[in-house]
């Protein structure tokens, strides 16, 4: 079994030099922290991570793993600042199959696309994911399979976490 963390990064300013540069806001921080807390209390540890280059992405990363007390490598990659879907799950089929758990800190729509997409609509919290995904989001899919296997409809949505302070 292997699980997908797909994350939505917390509340930023909404305006910046650029909006790769916006920063995380006071709440934007407490929110991404309680989301780290309750995904540790979840039991969800990845065992990579892989980190959108803009600045609220990897201000997200950094207050979830300081919660969470992870110890996950994470690799910023300038190309999920902009991808789609299909990048990112080109990413994801890449991943070696030592690897069970794997987080990805990104933007919606795809966070957002991505988890619809991936679920099999059978899963205890699909209901939950066609409300939304909110900033400082987390869902987490199950794969029975290998990383290549990953695709649409391939995964079960287990959680669906939304973090506030």
């Amino acid at each position: 079994m292997r699980s997908v963390v797909l994350i939505r990064h917390a509340k930023a300013e909404p305006v910046a030099a650029s909006d790769h540069e916006r920063a995380l806001t006071e709440r934007g921080r407490l929110d991404a922290a309680a989301l780290g807390r309750r995904l540790t209390a979840l039991q969800v540890v990845p065992g990579l991570v892989y980190v959108s280059s803009a600045r609220r992405t990897e201000q997200t990363w950094d207050e979830l793993v300081r919660a969470a007390g992870w110890t996950a490598p994470a690799h910023a990659d300038r190309g999920l600042y902009g991808a789609d879907e299909e990048a990112v799950l080109e990413l994801l089929r890449v991943t070696d199959d030592e690897v069970a758990t794997v987080a990805v800190v990104g933007h919606n729509p795809t966070m957002g696309m991505l988890a619809h997409a991936l679920d099999d609509g059978r899963g205890p919290a699909s209901a939950e994911l066609a409300g939304g995904f909110p900033t400082a989001t987390a869902a987490v899919l199950d794969l029975d399979g290998s990383w290549t296997d990953l695709g649409p409809a391939s995964s079960r949505l287990r959680l669906f976490e939304v973090g506030r302070a």
